[in-house]
């Protein structure tokens, strides 16, 4: 019998707030995160908004030592991690044995300030100026390395770096560790702090982010017709997953169960994403879950509000889904939090776990010209309740790498 795996615990910092009860509540009242950008100059870049996280304060969650030798992504990893473990009342060196507590949170860049920082360094004062912690602090792998170490989980500890896929495969393989008994605790998710000169110039470079400058909280817009591109966010987003004997051990409560795991690889095109591979993924999630595909009441989109990419999710949740695709609920909720790469689906997936335990679906904002390509339904501009059993998560990367998840509201 292979263990049934829930959440228990949610941890996030985002642009919509540092704390779940903010968070979603912000997201409930269909606010964009998205403004002008104040961690550097943007004064000459085509694209000067972003949805940054305000207000951070490292010392809040440790000290000042540890803060300096952290990246910005490892230090909203490690908040957020801390957040999630309090939300499920799990202490690792009390409450459970730390060998069977692992830690598996991805980025898709990681540390990217920190080698800004250095190289420049490197650059106007020579090699032995830079710092030695300059490697393990712009490595992706020390987020989980850091949460580890903060925390004393002792298990398997791990990294995906899947691009914007990443805190969806992060959650997705750590729901199978649990399934196959590798753990019975697993701190899992993504981070990103890439609102940098060189990240933000490189995706300018892409054309891929929207110039909507004079009006950011109208930015991003998936699946309006007059899109033009995503607006880059930072943060994460941390689940807490058990398996079920853990969490009735010790009385958790429980957000919701997962049930279900697809990947694939579009073996297309860098950057142009293949509906055919995110709707095999969705195909193998649904398979993996042993549900009809008339189950799914939610589905948390990718939607980055690229012309490309929505257009290709919608035609990839027909295929998967059939006619019940225009009886789903969609939303992308990147249309306020922006788009987190790879804490996207970390952030999607904890939303995904909050819309089971309310009833509430969240919105995307920004719909006033809907795509006629985009023809389903988006849950347009107002939250909407509904009795929510079974919902889906899809995050889709650069490199053609495809992850889907699916959470279920738990029932003994």
């Amino acid at each position: 019998m292979k263990q049934r795996v829930v959440i228990t615990g949610m941890g996030v910092m985002t642009a919509l707030g540092h704390d779940l009860e903010t968070f979603w509540g912000n997201l409930m009242a269909g606010k964009s995160g998205v403004g002008m950008i104040e961690l550097f100059d943007v004064s000459d870049y085509p694209t000067r908004i972003a949805a940054e996280v305000k207000n951070f304060d490292p010392a809040q969650y440790f000290d000042k030592k540890e803060a300096r030798r952290m990246d910005r992504f490892v230090q909203f990893a490690v908040a957020a991690s801390l957040a999630a473990l309090k939300d499920a009342g799990l202490d690792v060196q009390q409450d459970t044995d730390p060998e069977r507590v692992g830690v598996y949170v991805g980025s898709g860049i990681g540390g990217l300030s920190t080698w800004e920082e250095q190289h420049k360094i490197l650059l106007e004062k020579g090699p032995k100026r830079v710092s030695p912690f300059f490697i393990p602090m712009m490595i992706a792998n020390m987020a989980s390395g850091q949460i580890s170490m903060m925390t004393g989980a002792k298990g398997p500890n791990s990294t995906a770096v899947t691009a914007c896929a990443t805190g969806t495969h992060s959650i997705g393989d750590s729901y199978k560790m649990i399934q196959r008994g590798d753990a019975d605790v697993m701190i899992c998710g993504g981070a990103e702090a890439t609102i940098t000169p060189t990240g933000v110039a490189g995706f300018c470079a892409l054309r891929a982010m929207s110039t909507r400058n004079d009006e950011p909280e109208k930015a991003s817009r998936p699946f309006d017709i007059d899109r033009d591109g995503f607006v880059m966010g930072e943060g994460s987003g941390i689940l807490i997953l058990e398996s079920l004997e853990h969490a009735q051990k010790r009385g958790a409560r429980i957000y919701g169960e997962v049930i279900g795991y697809g990947m694939s690889g579009d073996a297309h095109h860098m950057t142009d994403p293949d509906p055919d591979g995110a709707a095999r993924c969705m195909v193998k999630a649904i398979k993996d879950a042993g549900i009809p595909v008339e189950e799914i009441d939610y589905i948390n989109a990718h939607g980055t509000s690229t012309p490309v990419g929505d257009r290709s999710e919608t035609a990839a949740i027909k295929k998967a889904l059939g006619d019940h695709a225009y009886k789903v609920a969609i939303s992308s909720t990147k249309s306020m939090t922006g788009h987190l790469l790879g804490a996207a689906g970390g952030v999607e997936a904890l939303i995904c776990g909050l819309a089971l335990t309310t009833g509430y679906i969240p919105p995307t904002i920004n719909i006033e010209n809907q795509d006629p390509e985009c023809d389903l339904d988006y849950v347009p501009n107002t939250p909407r309740q509904a009795d929510l059993r079974v919902v889906m998560s899809n995050s889709f990367g650069f490199g053609g790498h495809n992850a889907t998840i699916i959470l279920q509201k738990y029932e003994e």
